[in-house]
């Protein structure tokens, strides 16, 4: 089965929408924050602490797991569910991020046929092709697959830009007419950095070809500033269907996710959570904390009071100081329940506003602390 939108309302004063997804692993809720499980787990915990966090769907990282173990051997183990034991929806991108960090000769490297690079494991040569990149996806089984898309720096010039959607455009084409897994669905991607006219081109080009979702790519790639961001996701939505799933690529900042809400976007992925959890950094109400601070060794009370995490139940910022003090990974890993959670809930939250109709005030609530 393919995914089914179901858009419930509109909220009343902006273009954040409350709707559905339904998969063949269960009905999320969005707006919805999905965690990201590059090489088929998310860095430090297992499917079940994931699935308490309140999260819908996760995302895999074609790239990674093409290299290690091979789509071949997931596809043996029976697709990315089994493989990982997580019976919840799962969400691969195309692997066109990290490839295109990865070639070094941008002018050499990217062909009209696809992109040469080499691995980051052994140095081998590589070559990834749009028909590739989905014939991957086939074989990992995942709910939702991504066309392969090129993604151009933030310095990008206009001409540069332009180029990168049409050749988008014609890799989307070339990677739907192989894609044959009946079970999953497959989204385009809008690209066009913070052009108007390239992103209405790239969204209403990108449409005709009738994905079963879009994503807006192209905005956090590598130095995009937020103006450029909200830009680009303001002249793309209005070109979207109503009746699909929007996705905004690689954001996991609160205020973009909520930024991205009030335009239009229904879901979002970010390693943000568990990366920032590494390096001793929660995210709170009153902004991010970083538990590495001696200021908290004797501090008996939970990251947040309110916060119905696991981690907040059951441990204080001085015990989590002192696993990292000490480089206990638990550290790490407590952490990264209360991150997600954190993005989990506070998307809960926006749906609730959404329904009431207050998503603005609850914008200007959540900034009058959270700038602090």
């Amino acid at each position: 089965m393919k995914i089914e939108y179901n858009l419930i309302k509109q909220e009343k004063d902006t273009k954040a929408r409350l709707g559905t997804i339904k998969t063949n692993y269960g009905t999320v809720e969005t707006p919805m924050f999905m965690p990201v499980g590059t090489k088929a787990t998310v860095k430090g915990l297992s499917p079940e602490e994931v699935k308490e966090t309140g999260a819908g769907i996760i995302l895999a990282n074609t790239y990674h797991l093409w290299l290690r173990p091979g789509e071949d051997i997931v596809n043996k183990a029976g697709g990315l569910h089994k493989f990982m034991n997580y019976d919840g929806p799962i969400l691969t991108d195309s692997g066109g991020f990290q490839v295109f960090s990865l070639a070094k000769n941008k002018k050499k490297d990217i062909t009209e046929e696809g992109v040469h690079f080499k691995s980051h494991i052994d140095g081998k040569d590589l070559f990834l092709t749009p028909e590739k990149s989905i014939e991957i996806q086939n074989k990992l089984d995942s709910d939702i697959a991504m066309s392969f898309d090129e993604c151009p720096p933030a310095s990008a010039s206009y001409e540069y830009l332009k180029n990168s959607v049409e050749r988008t455009i014609r890799w989307a084409k070339r990677g739907k007419a192989v894609h044959n897994n009946k079970n999953q669905s497959l989204f385009g991607i809008v690209q066009g950095g913070a052009y108007e006219d390239l992103r209405k081109y790239s969204a209403i080009e990108t449409v005709k070809l009738d994905f079963d979702g879009y994503s807006i790519g192209g905005v956090a790639n590598d130095g995009e500033s937020k103006e450029d961001m909200y830009k680009a996701i303001d002249y793309s939505i209005p070109y979207l269907p109503e009746d699909k799933v929007r996705y905004l690529m690689g954001v996991g900042e609160p205020i973009d996710i909520i930024e991205g809400v009030i335009r239009g976007v229904d879901i979002f992925d970010c390693v943000l959570p568990t990366r920032i959890a590494r390096h001793g950094q929660a995210f709170t109400r009153y902004g991010k904390i970083n538990l590495n601070n001696a200021k908290y060794k004797e501090d008996f009370t939970p990251i947040e009071e309110k916060c119905d995490c696991y981690t907040c139940k059951h441990y204080t910022k001085a015990y989590i100081r002192h696993l990292l003090n000490t480089g206990e990974m638990l550290g790490g890993r407590l952490l990264s329940i209360h991150n997600i959670r954190f993005l989990v809930r506070l998307t809960e939250e926006l749906r609730v506003a959404i329904k009431e109709d207050r998503i603005l005030e609850y914008k200007e609530e959540f900034l009058k602390k959270y700038d602090k």
